[in-house]
């Protein structure tokens, strides 16, 4: 049954992964590519878009596949599913959060999580840059440069670079989006 199974994989999922969304999108690919669920490109998509509209970038991603395996119920399931696990643990660390953290373990624990969800973040960039400008999204695919991908990147960050500079801080992450959305449909079409 698909909304058990969509319930059980996100509640994996959530329950696994530390770091939050973007640490969680490495999960979410294997699982959702593995059981057919959307293809590579489709992927990249959804990223985009649960990227670009308000909350969390994994509740996007869970409620996105679960609506597009089983409606508004896999929707819903695959949502719960992902939020449980989460919600728990911040439930019982809120109600004992001022013991747990004078004992070295959990101190030692939270050190420990941290390169990883280091190293999580960093493969889900580095592979949303291989399939997203090189066409890169397997071990066996050749690449083959998107110029007008690269071309919009190349552009991002020099306007960063140039806003940081006569701004002296950092451009908005909105403003950042709408202007990649703009250029996108400059360099694809509408």
């Amino acid at each position: 049954m698909i909304y058990l199974e969509l319930f059980l994989t996100f509640l994996q999922i959530g329950a696994v992964c530390f770091g939050g969304g973007y640490a969680m999108i490495p999960l979410i690919r294997d699982q959702v590519v593995l059981r057919g669920w959307l293809t590579e490109g489709e992927l990249l998509n959804m990223i985009a878009v649960s990227e670009s509209t308000p909350g969390p970038i994994a509740v996007n991603m869970a409620t996105f596949v679960g609506s597009s395996q089983g409606g508004v119920l896999g929707a819903l399931v695959a949502t719960l599913g992902v939020v449980l696990p989460s919600f728990l643990i911040i439930l019982i660390i809120a109600a004992l959060i001022r013991n747990l953290l004078q004992y070295q373990g959990v101190q030692a624990f939270l050190r420990g999580i941290r390169p990883c969800v280091v190293g999580l973040i960093l493969s889900t960039a580095v592979t949303l840059l291989l399939s997203t400008v090189f066409g890169i999204t397997t071990v066996h695919t050749a690449p083959s440069t998107d110029l007008r991908g690269l071309a919009i990147l190349i552009l991002l960050v020099a306007f960063a670079i140039l806003f940081k500079a006569l701004r002296k801080k950092k451009p908005s992450p909105i403003l950042m989006i709408l202007l990649s959305a703009g250029l996108g449909v400059i360099f694809y079409g509408v």
